[in-house]
C-alpha cells in the first residue's frame, strides 16, 4: 500500500460506512433460509441486508452511504507478516502449507447471494468500494480518516473500535445485539467497557489477541492485564520499555511474556492496525432520493428475487 495519505476533505454531511461482509453474514444467520425467490434461490442474506439498509437510513439519516467490500479478505501482506492470520476461516486450511490457492469458508447458500447484494446496492445508488490487497476494514479506516464530518461505522467487528474519535466525530454502530439495537460506541463507551482510550485500542487488541482472526496475543495477558498495563505505561512502546527495565514494577510473569514476544508484538500490531490509504474519498457520492427509474428497477429486482415488503421499506427510507 502507498504511504501517500491524502489529507481530510470537506464532507457532505454524515457518512455511513457499512462493513458489508459483517452485515451480510449477520443477515444470513439471522434470517431463515426459508426466504426464497420464485425460482427457489435462497435470498435470506440479500433480504436481511437490504432491510438493514432501510433501518439504518431511517434511524441515522445519513447524507451518504458506502458499502465497504472485502476485495481481499485475507491480504497476502498480512499473511506474510502473520501466517496464522484468519487461517481457521479457510475452506481448506491444510492447503496453506502446500501454497495452493485457498478461499474463505462460506456457506453454500450465501455465496450466490453476494453478487445480488452488490447489484441491489448499485440500484440504490450506494457505492460498493473495495481495493486490491485491502479488507473492508481498510476501506473503512481510510474513509473514516478522510471524511471531514460525522462518520458512523456499522460493524460487528471489534477491531474497528480503533477508529473511534470523538473530536473527529467518528463512532461505531456495533451490531452485536442486532442492527436495530446497535450500541453507539464512542470514547466513553470504550472507557466503560475496557478501561482504555480509543487511541490505545490497537495496542490493547495486540496484547489481548483475537482467536477469530488467528492473532495469538501475548501469553498470560488478557483484557484486564492489557488495560492495566496501558493505564500504567500509556502504550506498547512504554510497556516494552518497562519490561526491559529491571527496576520497573512489572510482575515477573508479565515481564517474561512481553520480552519473549517483542518481535511477535511488532508484527501483530501492524496486522491489527487498519490501513488509511486504500482509496480516494471521491468514491463517496451523496445519497439522493430514488429516481423513478431506480424505483422501477428496484421493484423489478424485488419481484424477481421475492423481496416482498423490503422493497417498500427501502423506497420509503430512500424516498426523500
Amino acid at each position: 500500500m502507498s504511504s501517500q495519505v491524502p489529507s481530510r476533505v470537506s464532507s457532505g454531511g454524515r457518512l455511513l460506512l457499512l462493513d458489508s461482509a459483517s452485515l451480510y453474514f449477520r443477515a444470513f444467520y439471522g434470517v431463515p433460509d426459508s426466504m426464497k425467490a420464485p425460482d427457489g434461490t435462497v435470498v435470506n442474506a440479500l433480504r436481511g441486508l437490504l432491510d438493514f439498509v432501510a433501518t439504518l437510513t431511517t434511524q441515522h439519516s445519513p447524507d451518504a452511504i458506502v458499502a465497504c467490500w472485502d476485495d481481499d479478505w485475507r491480504p497476502q501482506w498480512r499473511v506474510d507478516l502473520l501466517p496464522s492470520y484468519k487461517t481457521h476461516r479457510l475452506a481448506d486450511p491444510e492447503a496453506v502449507a502446500t501454497g495452493e490457492a485457498v478461499a474463505e469458508e462460506s456457506p453454500d447458500l450465501l455465496t450466490p447471494q453476494v453478487p445480488l447484494i452488490a447489484e441491489a446496492l448499485g440500484i440504490l445508488g450506494i457505492p460498493v468500494v473495495g481495493a486490491p490487497g485491502a479488507e473492508a476494514d481498510d476501506i473503512i479506516g481510510t474513509l473514516a480518516r478522510l471524511w471531514e464530518g460525522p462518520v458512523d461505522v456499522v460493524t460487528g467487528d471489534r477491531d474497528l473500535f480503533q477508529l473511534v474519535d470523538d473530536e473527529a466525530e467518528v463512532r461505531v454502530l456495533y451490531t452485536a445485539r442486532g442492527v436495530s439495537r446497535a450500541d453507539v460506541v464512542d470514547a466513553a463507551w470504550i472507557r466503560a467497557k475496557y478501561g482504555i482510550e480509543p487511541s490505545q485500542y490497537v495496542d490493547f487488541a495486540t496484547m489481548r489477541g483475537d482467536t477469530s482472526d488467528g492473532i495469538p496475543g501475548v501469553k498470560g495477558i488478557g483484557e484486564k492485564g492489557a488495560a492495566t498495563l496501558l493505564a500504567d505505561h500509556g502504550d506498547l512502546d512504554g510497556i516494552l520499555a518497562a519490561a526491559a527495565d529491571e527496576s520497573s514494577n512489572l510482575k515477573p510473569r508479565a515481564r517474561a511474556s512481553l520480552l519473549e514476544s517483542v518481535e511477535a508484538i511488532a508484527v501483530m500490531r501492524e496486522v491489527v492496525r487498519v490501513l488509511e490509504d486504500t482509496c480516494d474519498v471521491g468514491v463517496v457520492v451523496p445519497l439522493a432520493p430514488l429516481s423513478p427509474d431506480q424505483r422501477a428497477e428496484l421493484a423489478a429486482f424485488g419481484d424477481r428475487w421475492g423481496l416482498g415488503s423490503v422493497v417498500q421499506r427501502l423506497q420509503e427510507a430512500l424516498g426523500s
